[in-house]
């Protein structure tokens, strides 16, 4: 199937079944896919967690409205934001471009400038929203990677995100969790698979100015 195609056939997982699991690299692609993902700068101000502890998923699904695909999926994927953003972040990341394109840190000075000005002048709330940007960015290539791997997946906001952080301990680690995706499986008696797929109509959506 071409990329269209896969994309018809996505769609946000009901049900799982929880009997199929990701094999080790089902699991590495999607997230060696997702690293790859576009960001702001380049920065990725976030943290992917991939959870399959299962008593650590059954605390997580009672702080999701008990929704079943929190413990169904085969992993769940946990995407949080640094909540301190600051220009240590973008030291490591200037120290990381040097180092992986052999060059001296001396060269990326402007960018470096540019990067922690933007940092700085979006301050605490700002870097929040922008952060969390990024994560959706990373989200969105999650799903794509999954559909065109024939794997299902589900992202889902209706978690408390304060007693994630609580659970997996974000708060010490400067991470607040912002969205999660269910990666897995679909169920065989999952109703919604069979759904006709609905989407504004292209005129609607599209103007070519």
């Amino acid at each position: 199937m071409d990329i269209l195609n896969k994309l018809e056939w996505r769609y946000a997982v009901k049900k799982f079944d929880p009997a199929k699991k990701l094999s080790a690299a089902q699991l590495d692609k999607l997230i060696a896919a997702t690293r790859l993902s576009a960001s702001s700068y380049g920065l990725q101000p976030y943290k992917i967690l991939i959870v399959e502890n299962p008593a650590v998923r059954e605390q997580l699904k009672a702080a999701s409205n008990n929704q079943s695909q929190i413990t169904d999926a085969s992993q769940l994927i946990v995407f949080a934001r640094y909540t301190d953003l600051n220009e240590s972040h973008v030291d490591d990341y200037m120290n990381n471009i040097a180092e992986t394109r052999n060059i001296v840190s001396e060269q990326l000075a402007g960018f470096s400038g540019m990067t922690k000005g933007v940092v700085t002048r979006l301050g605490a709330e700002g870097t929040a929203v922008w952060s969390a940007k990024q994560v959706y960015l990373a989200l969105g290539t999650l799903l794509t990677a999954a559909a065109v791997e024939n794997v299902d997946a589900c992202p889902m906001e209706g978690f408390d995100a304060a007693k994630y952080d609580e659970i997996l301990g974000l708060k010490d680690k400067g991470l607040t969790a912002v969205v999660i995706a269910g990666v897995g499986f679909r169920a065989a008696d999952d109703v919604m698979q069979h759904a006709k797929k609905v989407r504004k109509p292209m005129a609607e959506l599209v103007e070519t100015i």
